[in-house]
């Protein structure tokens, strides 16, 4: 298969992914191979998370699995099969150097796959960086995550 005949990079992330409007965090995907992607977002103070002085760090976590599933549902841009949607089991070793991510930034989120198991469990490590810096990572940390076979997709009765 060749995702790329399918889907031009950069492309919008919310047709990659199961998610609804709101809950779709990221804006772009910016890159995507065999082992993993990079996907944008920008701080705005109208987000879902914003508090006073920005987004939360913790919602980083979020950002790292929707980029993990903009990376599944890119996989499967060449095929029929609609992207099935994956739970987020745990992270670990979620690191932020800062408390918040400042308003008004582009973020990128970087993810590489560590493994992809014959059980539907993914590891992926990632990364996230204010976009077009050279400044050491926001944030950090490991995700396991879970595809099962039969769980229903959105539009499904």
């Amino acid at each position: 298969m060749n995702p790329s005949s399918a889907v031009r990079l950069p492309c919008a992330v919310e047709p990659l992914i199961p998610h609804a409007r709101r809950m779709c965090l990221l804006t772009h995907l910016i890159a995507a191979t065999d082992d993993g992607a990079t996907a944008e977002t920008s701080t705005r103070h109208d987000d879902l998370f914003a508090e006073a002085n920005g987004i939360p760090a913790w919602v980083g976590v979020e950002w790292l699995a929707q980029t993990v599933a903009a990376w599944a549902g890119f996989q499967a841009s060449g095929s029929t099969e609609t992207p099935a949607p994956g739970l987020l089991l745990g992270a670990r070793r979620y690191r932020a150097r800062v408390p918040v991510f400042a308003f008004d930034q582009r973020i990128q989120v970087t993810i590489t796959v560590d493994f992809v198991a014959d059980n539907g469990v993914t590891q992926v490590s990632g990364e996230l960086r204010r976009a077009g810096t050279r400044e050491p990572p926001l944030a950090h940390g490991s995700l396991t995550l879970y595809r099962p076979d039969s769980m229903p997709i959105r539009g499904d009765a």
